[in-house]
């Protein structure tokens, strides 16, 4: 059987906090649609937040990328960061007329 913590260094105890922290920000997540305590378009940003800080923890931790080599970290990040700018470029028009529209 494979051993995680000799092969990337981490133990069970930090898998566990990971874990736990990406439960807490999902509670936190749920509340806040819930209950709706900001406009619609903080709510989507504080969320959109949210879930690239689990994206991290997911990708750091249980895709052990925390452990790979510098380059394949900026080649990942560099990607990551290009299709957020095309997304960007293509759909803030129509994120911009849902807002101008009015939609709630």
């Amino acid at each position: 059987m494979h051993d995680v913590t000799v092969a990337h260094g981490e133990t069970k105890a930090t898998y566990l906090w990971v874990w736990g922290a990406l439960l807490l920000l999902t509670a936190v997540e749920v509340v806040l649609a819930y209950k709706q305590v900001l406009q619609p378009v903080h709510m989507l940003m504080v969320l959109l937040v949210l879930s690239v800080i689990k994206a991290g923890l997911i990708t750091m931790y249980f895709m052990h990328l925390k452990s790979e080599l510098p380059a394949m970290r900026w080649l990942l990040t560099i990607s990551v960061m290009a299709c957020f700018a095309l997304m960007w470029i293509f759909f803030f028009r129509d994120a911009h007329r849902v807002v101008d529209l009015g939609v709630k």
